[in-house]
């Protein structure tokens, strides 16, 4: 007989997506992303970060300041790098991502096809630039669903 107590896609996907953030050395905020097909492969990740090339030890973490003297400049998001890279077409793709998308976000997810945003966290959701997002989503008739939060342990060496 089979087991029961095994996880649901959802949970298995945004788990993978929430161990993807571990990976980001931003100290303030680390978001994770999971691009899965229909076929429910993962087809893409992400988490955001400086570009290839720019040593993440030379660039700023700051969040207040000037422009050019804080992280926002700089760094790519999760969803992007999601995108970024993909192993093939993300049309009609599920994007499993741990924070709600920004508007920059919003348009490279609708521009690449994914037609479905499943996300835990929506600490911005009222940001003129998470209104903008939802504006687009809408707009563009792409699913959005927000799971219930939950978190994954990784223990520091």
């Amino acid at each position: 007989m089979k087991r029961n107590n095994y996880i649901d896609w959802d949970t298995y996907f945004m788990g993978v997506a929430l161990l993807s953030a571990k990976r980001s050395k931003d100290p303030s905020t680390q978001v994770g992303a999971c691009i899965v097909n229909k076929n429910k492969k993962i087809v893409g990740i992400g988490y955001n970060g400086f570009p290839y090339g720019c040593d993440d030890n030379e660039f700023p973490w700051e969040k207040e300041g000037e422009y050019l003297n804080v992280k926002y400049p700089y760094v790519v998001h999760a969803e992007t790098n999601a995108i970024l890279n993909s192993t093939t077409s993300l049309e009609n793709c599920t994007l499993y991502v741990s924070l709600f998308p920004c508007n920059e976000c919003v348009k490279l997810i609708i521009q690449s096809g994914i037609k479905e945003i499943v996300f835990v966290d929506d600490k911005y959701i009222q940001t003129d630039s998470s209104l903008a997002g939802q504006r687009m989503l809408k707009a563009a008739n792409i699913k959005v669903r927000k799971m219930s939060e939950f978190t994954i342990e990784v223990k520091e060496k």
